[in-house]
């Protein structure tokens, strides 16, 4: 958040001034105007009266340690289901910074968390283009628009509603189980090399082991950059599900990049294990150290050039693990592809991520929803609508001075399974 501490504090008895400060014509100027100092005490005191009885959550928005505003969410019905609804406020000085973008991500990850609910909602009036855009860009889906009677007149609002629900696989039985118990790494499903069109199998071959733990990905001491004139010295252990590229010299194949790629040796057509919607989730244990990434990231098999978005399931960077949790990227990225647009974001998860751990997507032709360890972490409102194949890996970053952590190799990515179901 641009150096920026944003934090979520339980609404206190000291946090009236918080609520005067936004009583004003500018704060509430979709809102209907402001209330008399009567109404504002009445407000504070029904802050703290739900909070105590648990009906709502408000809290205070604190930017590097001073409050900046109000959120919070509250029971209520929306059109017949159990919902919370949200509601928020910044102040002046610290809008247009990303302050309510922060809060609101927060917030949708408690409301997740508290499980009561897995509705949330939002009426912000159709008249407050920033309220809407911040719904939309949280994955909030639009239903519709109503009036009701406000402050003495009357508001029109859109409706906005959030699926903060968990990922429930019980009693489905996966399309495929990859448990990596065979005696071989199954090659009717797996291609073990990295985009190997644009550098060689050779260079681009995985090391990998198969053991009672399930699968292993290894960079080793020895182990060579993959495409040293393409990008330096990245090295890299891969497993990808499908392969496709055109013939020697052309410019066609899967994950392009960057610009002006060739291919430099010619690789046959690999359809192993392709998705198409449903839920696809690997268990999978990263690795804490600042020169290495794991991630696990479903492409689009790009046998149409503009078929090449990406399912970012999880994007683990070991530099920003931690003692007590880390950061693990999700989302959509487009790559090459016109149609989508990125929504990206990492979100921190506790605990500890060297450990095995549950990452998932649940995708339909309307909305892509991303799961640690079956709990919701982010809502992405677009879809791709062709095949995706898998790709797995660990990377070990080249250092600017180009030494190399040669005590803390091999770099190991430990794998139980994957799977993918259809939708249910």
């Amino acid at each position: 958040m641009g150096g920026m501490t944003i934090e979520l504090r339980p609404w206190g008895e000291d946090d009236l001034a918080v609520l005067q400060r936004a009583n004003t014509p500018e704060m509430t100027a979709h809102l209907g105007g402001p209330e008399t100092d009567e109404q504002v005490r009445e407000r504070h005191a029904r802050y703290l009266r739900l909070n105590d009885s648990g009906e709502a959550c408000m809290m205070r928005i604190d930017v590097d340690g001073k409050p900046a505003g109000s959120i919070g969410y509250w029971q209520v019905d929306h059109e017949g289901e159990p919902a919370f609804e949200t509601g928020w406020e910044v102040e002046p000085a610290w809008q247009g910074r990303g302050v309510a973008r922060e809060a609101l991500r927060q917030l949708t990850r408690r409301v997740a968390a508290d499980g009561r609910r897995a509705l949330l909602v939002a009426y912000p009036g159709v008249d407050n283009p920033g309220s809407n855009a911040l719904c939309r860009g949280a994955g909030f889906e639009h239903r519709g628009s109503g009036t009701l009677p406000w402050r003495g007149g009357e508001l029109t609002f859109n409706a906005w509603a959030l699926d903060v629900s968990p990922l429930d696989l019980a009693g489905r039985v996966a399309e495929v189980d990859e448990r990596f118990d065979g005696p071989s790494l199954d090659e009717s499903r797996w291609w073990p090399f990295y985009t190997p069109h644009w550098s060689s199998r050779d260079a681009a071959a995985a090391r990998w082991s198969i053991g009672p733990g399930g699968l292993e990905l290894r960079i080793d001491e020895d182990t060579a950059p993959w495409a040293p004139e393409l990008d330096g010295d990245l090295r890299v252990s891969h497993l990808q599900t499908g392969q496709f590229s055109g013939p020697l010299g052309s410019g066609v194949g899967q994950h392009r990049f960057r610009t002006g790629l060739i291919v430099s040796e010619e690789q046959p057509e690999h359809r192993g294990w392709l998705v198409h919607r449903g839920v696809i989730e690997v268990r999978l244990a990263a690795i804490r150290h600042p020169d290495v990434m794991v991630a696990f990231w479903p492409i689009g098999f790009e046998d149409l050039p503009d078929d090449c978005g990406e399912l970012c399931i999880a994007e683990i960077f070991g530099g920003e693990l931690d003692d007590h949790g880390g950061w693990v990227g999700v989302g959509v990225k487009p790559q090459n592809d016109p149609r989508l647009r990125e929504d990206f974001e990492k979100v921190r998860i506790d605990g500890d991520l060297t450990a095995m751990h549950d990452y998932a997507v649940e995708w339909t032709p309307e909305r892509v929803r991303f799961f640690v360890d079956g709990m919701w972490v982010k809502t992405v409102v677009q879809s791709i609508d062709y095949p995706v194949q898998l790709m797995l890996e660990v990377y070990e970053f080249p250092r600017a001075d180009g030494t190399r952590d040669t005590a803390a190799l091999p770099h190991v990515l430990r794998v139980e399974r994957v799977r993918s179901f259809s939708l249910g």
